[in-house]
């Protein structure tokens, strides 16, 4: 059984693909490593370059992300880390998703859960080429990937157990975008429930973990009233 680990880099939290990599991994092996700088549709927002540090200019002449993700293709099965994100930024990719942050969550309990905490967290074992760093594509997809063996050591969980997990709704806590950017979700649903029933209604790529956490939230506060 062959997944496929693929990670975006992006100009910000609402899209817009700057890099797109991928390894693949059988029988715990990491192999057929993949990345493409990719010329966005908009600009790169400052906060997002000083995370990956990829420029206008390092994409200015590079293809269109329809044009390069045919070669990603061809797998039964996507692994990414916060899977949502990552599919929403892609056009269609044919084949199941795996989340190892929702799969890190059950099987971890209390840690964080960013790919470079559980790294050092459980001691992965990630064997990297020269001249990556952390956060860009092909360098998060070598930790997820080692993340991903580690899990399914641990677990015994085969590729339909994972993606029935990762297909279940994650209760979350804070809301990473917005106005409210960073804060509780559920002091929100007390101060200011318009905003996220407005949420609700007009935001159509709502992720939906964060559309669960939202209902939720919100009628934990009209229960209390």
């Amino acid at each position: 059984m062959v997944f496929r680990v693929i990670d975006t880099e992006t100009c910000g939290l609402e899209g817009g693909v700057v890099e797109v990599a991928s390894v693949d991994v059988e029988n715990g092996e990491i192999f057929n490593p993949m990345s493409d700088l990719v010329n966005p549709d908009r600009a790169i927002g400052y906060e997002a370059m000083a995370i990956h540090h990829i420029t206008e200019a390092m994409v200015e002449d590079k293809p269109r992300i329809a044009r390069v993700i045919g070669r990603y293709h061809g797998s039964p099965y996507y692994v990414a880390h916060n899977a949502a994100f990552d599919r929403r930024m892609l056009p269609e990719m044919r084949g199941e998703w795996i989340c190892t942050v929702k799969l890190a969550r059950k099987l971890y309990p209390g840690l964080k859960y960013s790919n470079q905490y559980l790294r050092y967290a459980l001691d992965l074992t990630v064997s990297l080429p020269d001249g990556l760093y952390p956060h860009r594509a092909l360098y998060d997809c070598y930790v997820t990937a080692a993340l991903l063996v580690k899990i399914m050591a641990d677990s015994g969980w085969n590729a339909v157990e994972m993606v029935a997990l990762s297909n279940e709704a994650t209760l979350v806590s804070t809301l990473r975008f917005g106005k409210y950017r960073g804060q509780p979700l559920e002091r929100i649903a007390k101060e200011d429930p318009g905003y996220l029933q407005w949420m609700l209604l007009n935001l159509k790529d709502l992720s939906g973990d964060l559309r669960f956490s939202i209902n939720h939230y919100l009628n934990q506060e009209t229960a209390a009233r």
